[in-house]
């Protein structure tokens, strides 16, 4: 075992250390991040339209959701300013925290990002298109009707493009043009104003150079690809890198090879969903987006498991599901360092705060501790996959705040399913019954509570 600490340690740990301080990974980590009042918000009206509409609908409740019509309407127009849009938030968000990354103008940063993204959207609608959409559901419709001059209509963008379809291209785009744009503000390559101008016009113009080779080199890139393929560039990522990146976090390697980074990581003190944010949000984030958008419209869900899931049935009390170890500590430690520091825990920890169990017992670097904090969330999230792909429990559908309790967390991030808090405490007695015989161990390597107080 302490082999095995050592290898990881001189290897592992400085790899991790390296990209977790990345600064280009952290400007993404923290777009994602910065994105969250606007997600939360867009969830919480999907979430309630669930139950103002979807639930009672299927019940038959006919009058209930007639009289909710003014909320439902209302949670529309939330969902439509925000998750509607994520992709262009996020594209805002992602700019500004690469110039921030840089040192330079954030906000320009921020727009230039902006920019960048908006002219990846297919402007045009083809009215065969159309008509093949809206055919069946208006039969009056006829686009043959209409002067060959309309055959395209020039300032549409489909909202399927800035919703979380459109994530990777906003990455991508949001990364190359507030790169250059940041690297050309750190060579002075700017328009210098005269001392006297106000501090706001001065930055404003020495943005402008910067920026427009940065959009520049985004609009050849983006005129170059559509007329090589005769496809808008969102569409080609979309099918061709997001759609395969995303099935593949479907996968159970792939979500078992991610909690176990996380766990070790975390063994030696490094913050593993921090470190490993622009994986988790870029893939199951963007999945997590896509399932909401889904619920929303009604439809099927696309992904059985997202970003909520892990915080849903994994990390119950935070990484390791840590909680069901405080409950063991405090019915059979025999050590009143650990009662103690347990007893301070308990409060934190029903809010999936661990720090003060993972520093003050400590998990970190304690080999007793290691096998338990490494097996029990593996184990757990075996569960809750084949649970949730064998379709016992419904798929996470709204993003819950990560200090929702456990139970409260599943059944609110599901829109209601009863079976989830169910498979959550499922799990808190597995991790409970992983976490016991290691915390009797424990009570042979220390001082017992009796000796301490003589």
């Amino acid at each position: 075992m302490n082999g095995l600490t050592a290898f990881l340690e001189k290897y592992f740990v400085p790899v991790a250390a390296k990209i977790g301080s990345q600064k280009h990974l952290v400007a993404l980590r923290d777009a994602f991040i910065s994105t969250m009042p606007i997600t939360m918000a867009g969830s919480i009206a999907v979430l309630l339209n669930v139950f103002f509409r979807d639930f009672p609908t299927e019940w038959g409740w006919t009058g209930f959701v007639a009289a909710m019509d003014p909320l439902i309407g209302i949670n529309g127009y939330v969902y439509n300013g925000t998750l509607a849009i994520v992709s262009i938030i996020f594209a805002f968000s992602l700019g500004y925290n690469i110039s921030k990354s840089y040192d330079v103008d954030r906000l320009a940063g921020g727009l230039v990002s902006l920019a960048a993204f908006m002219m990846n959207l297919a402007v045009t609608v083809d009215l065969e298109t159309v008509k093949s959409a809206i055919g069946a559901a208006n039969a009056s419709f006829d686009v043959n009707t209409l002067p060959k001059e309309f055959s395209g209509i020039y300032g549409f963008f489909s909202l399927a493009q800035v919703n979380g379809t459109g994530l990777f291209t906003a990455m991508i785009f949001g990364f190359l043009a507030t790169i250059i744009y940041a690297k050309l503000m750190q060579a002075k390559i700017t328009i210098k104003m005269p001392e006297a101008v106000p501090p706001a016009v001065s930055k404003a113009f020495a943005a402008i150079i910067p920026a427009l080779v940065a959009l520049y080199v985004c609009g050849i890139i983006v005129w170059g690809f559509t007329k090589l393929t005769g496809m808008d560039v969102i569409t080609w990522i979309s099918n061709t890198i997001q759609e395969p990146l995303l099935a593949m976090s479907q996968g159970y390697g792939a979500v078992f090879l991610v909690t176990l980074l996380v766990q070790v990581l975390w063994f030696f003190g490094i913050h593993g969903p921090n470190v490993l944010a622009p994986v988790l949000e870029s893939l199951w984030g963007t999945a997590q987006l896509q399932n909401i958008s889904a619920a929303q419209e009604g439809a099927s869900l696309p992904f059985q498991w997202v970003r909520g899931s892990f915080d849903a049935y994994v990390w119950m009390g935070g990484s390791g599901g840590t909680l069901v170890l405080v409950i063991a500590l405090l019915v059979f430690s025999k050590r009143a360092d650990a009662r103690t520091v347990a007893k301070l825990s308990l409060g934190p920890g029903i809010f999936n705060i661990n720090e003060p169990i993972m520093f003050g017992l400590p998990i970190v670097l304690n080999t007793i501790y290691l096998i338990p904090f490494i097996i029990a969330p593996l184990v757990m999230v075996t569960v809750a996959y084949f649970a949730t792909a064998l379709g016992l429990v419904g798929p996470v559908i709204a993003a819950v705040p990560w200090v929702m309790p456990p139970l409260f967390n599943s059944f609110i991030a599901t829109g209601g399913d009863w079976v989830a808090p169910v498979i959550s405490l499922i799990n808190l007695v597995i991790g409970f019954v992983i976490w016991t015989p290691f915390v009797l161990t424990a009570n042979r390597v220390g001082p017992p509570e009796e000796e301490m107080k003589a």
